[in-house]
């Protein structure tokens, strides 16, 4: 029997997912969770096999729960069910030992398989995101990631200098570097290429 947990912040969909899968016969839910944090806490109680989620969630995204998988909780796999085809989304994914990156128009039956699949050893990539992976490269350092992460929430350079512990001139250069390698015209359109990509 594979044990999953699955964490999905759409209360319908999350529904739907559970029962199609408990159709299986060598598969049980062993837990739901409507954001990343309650997953956490689901593994930690159930040690399931596998743990399907979602990425944009409340609280832990499905990328920082893969990262705390990995540390925390390396007898359980981790796979990722989306809607985001985003290239960056999916290198971040295997960077973190992500087993699997699946859409969420998988036919049921297809979502089964790759579950044992994955189960038993192997990496279930979706094959369209598996074309286009890598051909998009980051070309962001994690500090300019960070720093256009902020200005995107509408920060400014004086806040963001004071939660990232720099000099603002420091926050202005990264700032115009991103722009300057996304060739976007100002922070916001810098930050909307980066998150469109999955940089973010």
């Amino acid at each position: 029997m594979i044990r999953i947990v699955l964490a999905e912040d759409q209360t319908l969909l999350l529904g739907a997912l559970a029962s199609l899968l408990e159709l299986e016969d060598d598969i049980e839910v062993a837990g739901r969770a409507a954001n990343g944090d309650e997953a956490r806490r689901l593994i930690e109680v159930e040690r399931p096999d596998l743990l399907l989620t979602d990425i944009e969630m409340p609280g832990s995204t499905g990328l920082d729960l893969a990262e705390w998988v990995r540390s925390k909780a390396p007898h359980t796999a981790v796979a990722i069910l989306t809607t985001f085809a985003r290239p960056g989304y999916l290198r971040r994914a295997l960077e973190a030992g992500v087993r699997g990156y699946l859409l969420k128009e998988t036919p049921a039956e297809q979502l089964a398989d790759s579950i044992r699949r994955i189960h038993a050893g192997q990496r279930v990539i979706d094959p369209e995101l598996a074309l286009t992976a890598f051909d998009s490269q980051d070309p962001l350092t994690d500090r300019e990631r960070q720093v256009l992460k902020l200005a995107g929430e509408g920060l400014g350079n004086a806040e963001i200098s004071r939660r990232l512990h720099l000099a603002e001139g420091t926050v202005r250069n990264y700032l115009s570097e991103a722009i300057g390698k996304l060739q976007a015209d100002n922070r916001i359109e810098a930050y909307r290429i980066a998150r469109d990509q999955g940089w973010l």
